[in-house]
């Protein structure tokens, strides 16, 4: 039996917690400890989490992720490399999309919280 993806979304954090686990490399900041660790260690834990949610949505897979993001969105300033501006930004961008995505996923899968889903008719 083969298994039916059940959000869109999923994938796409899958491929943008890959790309913060690379992203020192290829935009070239992976000699600042702080920027590079945290991208590393947030992109992995995203990823995974992504992963896991592509074989069984569950609601509390979707908050980390949202916790992620907003984790991804303040750590320049918590990890102070604001001044950096390629980190700084490619944190920004990606916890922004990956937060967007969590809630936009929470919200429309009734079976995970739904608020935004309309009512059936019956």
């Amino acid at each position: 039996m083969a298994a039916k993806m059940k959000h869109w979304q999923d994938p796409v954090n899958l491929v943008l917690g890959l790309w913060m686990l690379i992203s020192p490399w290829v935009l070239g900041y992976q000699a600042e400890s702080a920027a590079q660790s945290n991208a590393v260690i947030v992109g992995v834990v995203i990823a995974i989490l992504a992963a896991l949610e592509l074989f069984q949505v569950t609601a509390w897979e979707e908050w980390v992720n949202f916790v992620l993001g907003i984790w991804l969105l303040i750590s320049p300033w918590v990890l102070r490399f604001s001044t950096m501006t390629t980190p700084m930004a490619n944190a920004v961008i990606i916890g922004i999309a990956v937060a967007v995505l969590a809630i936009w996923a929470l919200g429309t899968d009734r079976d995970i919280g739904g608020w935004w889903s309309h009512p059936t008719t019956q």
